[in-house]
């Protein structure tokens, strides 16, 4: 399955600088148990935020040009439909983990959402989610994350 899985602020950012406006330690702790035991596919600035490869897990990095040092739990795809073809050939869940040109590239693959609502309204930011993203879905489950983080799962 492809699942979108987001963090987003109430005025639909996800993010500011290149990085992710705010820390939660509640959403790390429920993006990691989500995602672990599967790939997350990413595009390049993504990837640049993080330290190391996710671990656990088999890092899709979607860019054209990039070229990474290898590892192996990470893979560098040039396209969406590379990205596709390699999850046809998974055993686990694909998530889209972002940024914003990812997730509108996914967008109309994309079976699952799984949204994490931040209660911050985010001045100055330069990412945000698709407009219309939960378009066609129907929400199937609410719940509360703690630090007045809220999750909700919507489908197709």
């Amino acid at each position: 399955m492809i699942i979108g899985i987001i963090a987003v602020a109430r005025n639909g950012a996800i993010g500011k600088e290149g990085k992710l406006p705010w820390h939660y330690s509640a959403d790390m702790k429920f993006f990691k148990e989500t995602t672990i035991g599967n790939a997350c596919v990413m595009g390049y600035k993504t990837w640049l935020t993080l330290k190391r490869p996710l671990p656990e897990r088999l890092n899709i990095v979607l860019s054209r040009s990039a070229e990474l040092e290898p590892h192996d739990s990470l893979r560098v795809l040039r396209d969406v439909n590379a990205v596709l073809t390699k999850a046809k050939e998974l055993s686990c869940d694909l998530f889209v983990i972002g940024g914003q040109q990812v997730y509108q590239a996914f967008l109309p693959f994309i079976e699952k959402w799984i949204v994490t609502e931040v209660p911050l309204t985010v001045e100055g930011a330069d990412a945000f989610a698709p407009d219309g993203f939960l378009d066609g879905f129907e929400l199937v489950e609410t719940k509360q994350l703690g630090d007045e983080l809220k999750v909700s799962v919507y489908s197709r």
